[in-house]
């Protein structure tokens, strides 16, 4: 069952899925500003990620947005039983947004555990998550593809840490060292 669903969602994020999103918003659904959120059949929820001219660059409003919609979805009212996260074509996500990093003390972005509590969200999300990538998936963006149940990507997709080469490294990236 939960194959069938997936399979029927797939066929949904072709180069098309944003103009897909866009036709079956539900106006029941809050306004965003940062994400598209739809549901293509009553089952399935599709999260788009809508910052195309950052190349979804990862954002603290933008973890607000996904925050309040995954607490929405996680309530016993909602009848998602599985949700698609993906971005644009050019981009699924390519990491944290470095202009807002760069207002901030590197102690302030460290001490702000930056993707620890959307995890903490992800990980305790009562519905698999499939994460459909296209386009890049850098950084915090790979991590968020990680942090999904299932990941599904094109041929274009491409996957990479490109804070490996700085000093530091990302301590959620710790887990990765414990799953390979």
């Amino acid at each position: 069952m939960m194959m069938m669903t997936i399979r029927r969602t797939a066929s949904f994020l072709s180069p098309r899925s944003l103009t897909l999103a866009r036709r079956f918003q539900s106006s029941q659904t809050p306004s965003y500003q940062n994400i598209i959120y739809s549901n293509p059949s009553p089952a399935v929820g599709l999260l788009t990620l809508n910052r195309p001219k950052a190349l979804n660059a990862l954002s603290s409003p933008l973890f607000t947005e996904i925050n309040d919609l995954l607490s929405s979805i996680n309530s016993s009212s909602s009848s998602v039983k599985c949700l698609v996260l993906t971005g644009s074509e050019k981009s699924f996500a390519a990491g944290a947004d470095i202009t807002e990093m760069a207002e901030r003390s590197l102690a302030e972005v460290y001490d702000a555990d930056f993707l620890k509590f959307w995890s903490e969200k992800i990980s305790s999300f009562r519905v698999p998550i499939v994460a459909a990538v296209s386009g890049y998936a850098l950084g915090g963006g790979c991590e968020l593809a990680m942090m999904c149940d299932i990941i599904l990507a094109s041929k274009d997709a491409k996957f990479g840490q490109p804070e490996i080469n700085l000093v530091r490294c990302d301590p959620w990236s710790r887990r990765n060292s414990k799953t390979g």
